[in-house]
């Protein structure tokens, strides 16, 4: 090992990196064994780690600084994982005693002693070693079977390839957030295969071969939990290969264009939308042909829906075949081809503004007026926001004012928020009669919400009728005392309780007080925790408040209490315990 990394991990260097729980679990992993496998070559540490699954972890130097990638969930985070604890600590435990851990091995693994061991054994016992080892590890049968069905001297064995593959994609049962990692790296070795095909000269091959992998891995996505994308990346560098194989193997354009719109329709994968574009360097003027005739025998299927309608199949062949109009109508440049499209279903309020800005954008104005005008008028009710904010754009411009307000008021009549509330500020000042909306606005927030239970007053906690609404506005504003005075009247969100808490603590503490108490019983009541921790953070600004206000033995005696009175919560006692020493030894009615 070289003085670079030797230099960077120690004890220290690894409590820096972990937390205390992460530490305190990788050396429980350390001292168990559960680290195998550990090999130091070239500068790196790797190793696998046997816990829940079986992870693999790599330590390196890069730049002055300790490199590490392991690959379990939290690992993905790019965090320093407890497995990376567990294989560091291994390898000091190694290094002439520079750790407590006691040597679970007897040095660690060097790929020339396994290489001279290995260049010792007859070739038949190391096809029986293989083959033994293949019997319990997938991967290395999976890769095995890759490599026997693609490296036979008379041509690579198609049929034994669409095994493999099948082997690779299949999932089986649910593969779960855990185990998608191993499942992607499966698949991708079977990628690797396919690209050293490529780079023997079998790009006919393999053009045949990642299609047959990119239907059969598509179909598995629905049962792997992709959470962290891997397989998705596998699966774009699957769409990368299929189009470098085309390019090299030069096929039929016209049969492609048909492939690669069945694979546009049917497969879940985005790479191979608007494929029309991404192989036009493959498909010249015949493949486009042919494809724009499928695509407008396909769209010839699909009915118009109008405001109030739907299609069933609105997110399957529709969604997929309207796609696929909308970038040939933008490659061709034609703006009435476009609206075409887009026309075929106005069943909500969005896609009257989509046609509405296609034409602003053109600088068609009237057009755009004509269409969001229609919008609004076919969706009287629930109006998409953005529609009536282009509109009431597109009044100011003509100079038609109050039609614009009407509409703004619309919108926030039916949302009442601060948000609606900045945009009929916005409107109005367009033509200087902001105090006047202002206070038409202020009037109704300060109106019951009819969602809400009428009679709510005073600081109340979880309430569902309050002004929070309100409260935001005149914080928006910087009016704190109005904001304030707004949630002691109507009530608020426990959120808004604790900035008003924040906001007031300084000069009027006693206000802020009761909301604080309010708030350690919530987090107590959480029972977990991060909950606690809060609970703690809080009572540090009651302590804070109570000393100012002269109140130390009311704050003695409130911490007695909440320590009897939660006794049970240990985790919660020790928290509070460690910050106030002194309770532990006081009775709990003093």
């Amino acid at each position: 090992m070289g003085d670079g990394i030797g230099a960077l991990v120690s004890l220290g260097s690894l409590r820096s990196l972990a937390d205390g729980r992460t530490f305190e679990r990788g050396e429980d992993y350390a001292i168990a064994g559960k680290v195998r496998d550990l090999v130091e070559r070239d500068g790196e540490i790797t190793a696998t780690v046997r816990g829940t699954n079986r992870y693999l972890v790599r330590v390196w130097e890069e730049s002055g600084d300790l490199a590490f990638e392991c690959t379990c969930p939290v690992g993905d985070e790019g965090e320093f994982c407890k497995h990376c604890v567990a294989v560091c600590l291994v390898w000091l435990s190694n290094q002439d005693g520079a750790s407590d851990i006691p040597p679970r091995y007897d040095g660690v693994t060097r790929p020339d002693k396994i290489r001279s061991h290995l260049e010792g054994r007859s070739k038949e016992s190391l096809i029986e070693l293989l083959l033994d080892q293949a019997a319990r590890d997938e991967q290395l049968y999976d890769r095995l079977l890759l490599e026997a069905a693609s490296r036979r001297s008379k041509g690579p064995d198609l049929a034994g390839l669409r095994r493999a593959i099948d082997r690779a994609a299949d999932p089986g049962e649910f593969v779960d957030y855990r185990s998608a990692h191993a499942y992607a790296t499966g698949v991708d070795q079977m990628v690797g295969a396919l690209a050293r095909l490529l780079r023997q000269g079998r790009a006919a091959e393999v053009v045949e071969l990642t299609e047959y992998a990119i239907s059969a891995v598509d179909e598995a996505t629905g049962s792997v939990d992709d959470s962290d994308g891997l397989l998705g990346r596998v699966l774009e560098g699957l769409g990368d290969l299929h189009h470098s194989a085309c390019i090299a193997a030069g096929p039929d354009p016209v049969k492609l264009a048909g492939r690669l719109f069945r694979l546009e329709m049917e497969t879940n994968s985005g790479f191979f939308y608007g494929a029309a574009l991404k192989y036009e360097d493959v498909l010249g003027k015949p493949g486009r042909a042919a494809y724009q005739k499928l695509a407008a025998a396909e769209w010839g299927r699909v009915p118009a829906v109008g405001p109030g309608e739907d299609d069933p199949d609105r997110y399957g062949r529709r969604f997929r075949i309207t796609h696929i109009m909308e970038r040939l109508a933008e490659q061709s440049g034609d703006l009435e081809l476009l609206v075409d499209v887009k026309r075929r279903d106005l069943s909500n309020a969005f896609h009257y503004l989509e046609i509405a800005d296609l034409y602003k954008n053109a600088r068609q104005f009237d057009r755009a007026l004509e269409w969001a005008e229609r919008g609004v008028a076919a969706f009287p009710m629930r109006t998409d926001s953005r529609l009536r904010e282009f509109l009431a754009d597109e009044y100011h411009r003509r100079g038609r004012h109050p039609e614009a307000m009407a509409l703004i008021w619309a919108e926030f009549s039916d949302h009442p928020s601060l948000e609606r509330y900045k945009s009929i500020k916005t409107h109005a000042d367009r033509h200087g009669e902001w105090p006047t909306w202002r206070e038409r606005a202020l009037t109704t927030l300060s109106q019951p919400h009819p969602d809400r239970r009428p009679g709510s007053r005073g600081i109340a906690w979880g309430t569902v009728s309050d002004r929070s609404e309100l409260v935001r506005v005149f914080l928006w504003e910087g009016d704190g005392e109005a904001a304030w005075q707004a949630a002691v009247k109507g009530g608020c969100s426990d959120h808004l309780w604790m900035e008003l808490a924040a906001r007031r603590e300084r000069a009027h503490p006693e206000d802020a007080l009761p909301l604080y108490r309010a708030a350690v019983d919530r987090a107590i009541a959480l029972k977990q925790n991060p909950g606690y921790e809060e609970a703690i953070r809080l009572l540090d600004k009651i302590d804070h408040i109570m000393n100012r206000l002269g109140k130390a033995t009311d704050l003695a005696a409130y911490l007695l209490s909440i320590r009897a009175a939660h006794k049970p919560k240990r985790n919660f006692v020790k928290l509070l315990d460690r910050k106030y020493p002194h309770l532990a030894a006081q009775p709990a009615g003093r």
